[in-house]
């Protein structure tokens, strides 16, 4: 279990690091303050005060997450109350089809295969608030076909949806660690934080 130091003790985070480009999101969380540690297996889990889940391959991952008995120990960290941030593949693991903590659908590659990735302008909203809009970098991307009422559309590509929250859950349809622009890893702090101080 490696833990990235911080000199402020900030919050202890983890990153979902069975597969996908992790390591990206430990250094934007490290910058913002926190305390990362890679969760490969559920004693990985304890103690976290939040976590990240990347993209990256959802039945990879998936099978990843049943070998190592993650499901139910996720699960039991989400009913916590700690905050989650899904990116891409990470929102389809949160989907009610897998993790089922999040109360939406979530097609995979709805954007297309690989030849069809893009980029747009996004406006988060709660998150970009009026500043310069995120660049967004959706690879293979799944958007969210059906959702509850609890659920609310950050934003949206086309008329689908490919960012999302319920309550201190956010789940997004494209790669933030990709551009640099930690402005969502920096909401997703700032929940944990919040709940710390609460």
């Amino acid at each position: 279990m490696t833990d990235t130091a911080a000199t402020d003790a900030g919050p202890l985070v983890g990153v979902l690091a069975l597969q996908g480009d992790f390591g990206a999101h430990a250094r934007m969380l490290t910058a913002l303050g926190a305390r990362v540690r890679e969760v490969r297996t559920p004693a990985d889990l304890d103690d976290l005060e939040g976590l990240v889940i990347p993209g990256g391959e959802s039945t990879t991952m998936t099978l990843g997450v049943a070998r190592e008995g993650l499901e139910q120990p996720l699960k039991d960290l989400a009913a916590s109350g700690a905050p989650l941030l899904g990116t891409c593949a990470g929102l389809i693991m949160l989907d009610r089809a897998h993790l089922g903590i999040l109360d939406v659908d979530a097609r995979r590659n709805a954007f297309g295969r690989q030849i069809r990735s893009f980029e747009a302008d996004l406006q988060l909203t709660g998150i970009t608030a009026e500043a310069e809009p995120m660049r967004a970098v959706f690879i293979r991307a799944p958007w969210v076909a059906a959702h509850g009422a609890g659920v609310e559309v950050l934003a949206e590509v086309d008329g689908h949806a490919v960012a999302v929250r319920q309550g201190d859950v956010i789940a997004v349809s494209f790669h933030p660690e990709i551009t640099g622009d930690d402005r969502l890893h920096a909401e997703f702090v700032r929940r944990v934080r919040a709940r710390r101080a609460a």
